[in-house]
């Protein structure tokens, strides 16, 4: 039981890595992609119950999210097609974001961190839950724009965060004042 949760998180890397083959197989893709973020369900909960709710695990649970959320990302690119190249402004700007709070946090903080935001959390599952926009493939560059401000949005949320703060808090979760947590999540 003390390896479970960081197990799970595992398991959802090596899932996702996984999906990247299944990518032209969309009912193979949300079968495995289910049960890879079924997995990210999992392993929190699991890590606080077990009492074994750790920073390697939720460090572990960051790197998971971040291939899950560039396997998603690179299947929304090949299911929009050619609409897709409206949509990479989006893209780009998310990305720009996200590895700027990732590299101000190593450089400030001396570690490369993502925080356990409700931005975050939101756009996690916003991520899990838009590759079942392919039973409606006529929304998937709206689902795919929605992803990307979202996670833009959470993003910008989570540098500022960084710039303003003290100390690292991996599970803050706002901005805010009433969004400070801290307590460990995983």
């Amino acid at each position: 039981m003390k390896h479970a949760a960081n197990s799970l998180t595992i398991s959802r890397m090596i899932l996702s890595g996984l999906l990247i083959f299944l990518i032209n197989r969309p009912a193979y893709f949300i079968i495995f992609y289910s049960i890879a973020g079924l997995t990210d369900v999992l392993d929190g909960p699991i890590a606080r119950k077990s009492g074994y709710a750790n920073e390697l695990g939720a460090r572990l649970d960051s790197i998971a999210d971040m291939i899950m959320f560039g396997v998603v990302t690179a299947a929304f690119i090949v299911w929009s097609g050619p609409e897709v190249y409206g949509l990479l402004p989006y893209l780009y700007a998310t990305l720009a974001i996200r590895i700027l709070a990732l590299l101000y946090a190593g450089w400030r903080f001396r570690t490369f961190a993502m925080i356990h935001t409700w931005g975050n959390k939101c756009t996690g599952l916003l991520v899990f839950a838009a590759p079942f926009v392919l039973l409606w493939p006529q929304y998937v560059p709206m689902v795919f724009r929605l992803v990307c401000i979202i996670s833009l949005l959470s993003g910008i949320e989570e540098l500022l965060i960084h710039l303003t703060s003290q100390k690292l808090e991996l599970n803050r979760k706002s901005l805010f004042p009433f969004g400070k947590s801290h307590s460990s999540s995983k």
